[in-house]
C-alpha cells in the first residue's frame, strides 16, 4: 500500500489498520492491494495477505500528501511529549519467551525504557536487526508496525503463563516518520470480565512522539 500510494505522491501513510483474521505463518505469503480511492490530498488503500490459498490478514490505509510548512514555535512552558526514559539509560532487556523457538524476539533488539515487560504498563525501545522482508530495505513505516504489534505484550497485565490475550488487530496513526534506528512503545492494557481487552501504546522516537497505536485483545485462560 505504501509503494502505491506513493506513485500517486501521497509519502505519508497516516493510519494502518490490520485485522488479524488467522495466524500467520513465516513462510511465503501473497499481497494484493486495491486502491479505494484517491484524491488531491489523500488515498484509501486496502490489501490482503494471503497463505496457502487462505487469507490470514486484511489492511486499509489512508495515504496523505506532505506540504511541508514552517510551525509556530512552541510555547516554551508546553515542551514537546518524549519518551520515559533517554535510550542511553534505557538497559537491555528481553521477552519472556525469547530463546524458546526462532521468531520474533529474534528480530528486534529491545532496551527497558519503564516498568517490567510482560507486568503491567510498561515502555520498551526497539531496533530491527534483520530485513522483515529478506532481500528487501524495511521501510519507516513497516518497522513502526513491526513494533506496534508489541503492545499489547510488553504491557501485559495478566500472568503470560496462565493467560493468552491476542491481538486481533492492530490500528497506527503516524504523526511523521521517525528519525533514527530506535523506536519506544510506551504501552497499557486494560482487560475486562467478559474476556476483552484494549491496549493504548504512544510511539516515540529518540526526539519525541510519532504516533499512537490501539489494540483489541481476546483474552482467556491457558488450557
Amino acid at each position: 500500500m505504501e509503494r502505491v500510494a506513493e506513485g500517486s505522491g501521497l509519502t505519508h501513510i497516516a493510519r494502518l489498520t490490520a485485522n488479524l483474521l488467522r495466524p500467520i505463518p513465516l513462510g511465503d505469503l501473497t499481497v494484493s492491494v486495491a486502491t479505494d480511492y484517491v484524491g488531491r490530498n489523500a488515498g484509501h488503500y486496502s490489501a490482503q495477505l494471503f497463505a496457502a490459498g487462505k487469507e490470514v490478514a486484511r489492511f486499509t490505509a489512508l495515504a496523505q500528501r506532505e506540504n511541508p510548512m514552517r510551525l509556530p514555535q512552541l510555547h516554551p512552558d508546553a515542551p514537546q511529549e518524549t519518551a520515559p526514559r533517554t535510550l542511553e539509560a534505557s538497559p537491555p532487556c528481553q521477552f519472556p519467551f525469547a530463546g524458546h523457538h526462532v521468531g520474533y524476539a529474534d528480530l528486534v533488539e529491545t532496551r527497558l525504557a519503564k516498568g517490567r515487560i510482560f507486568d503491567g504498563p510498561c515502555a520498551t525501545r526497539f531496533r530491527l536487526c534483520f530485513p522483515l522482508v529478506q532481500g528487501e530495505s524495511t521501510s519507516d513505516f513497516q518497522r513502526i508496525a513491526v513494533f506496534a504489534d508489541s503492545g499489547n505484550g510488553i504491557s501485559a497485565p495478566l500472568d503470560f503463563a496462565k493467560y493468552i490475550f491476542v491481538n486481533a488487530n492492530l490500528t497506527i496513526n503516524f504523526l511523521r516518520k521517525p528519525r533514527g534506528d530506535w523506536i519506544c512503545l510506551d504501552a497499557q492494557s486494560h482487560v475486562a470480565s467478559n474476556g476483552a481487552g484494549v491496549t493504548t501504546s504512544k510511539l516515540f522516537d529518540t526526539e519525541g512522539l510519532i504516533g499512537f497505536a490501539t489494540q483489541s485483545l481476546a483474552v482467556r485462560p491457558r488450557e
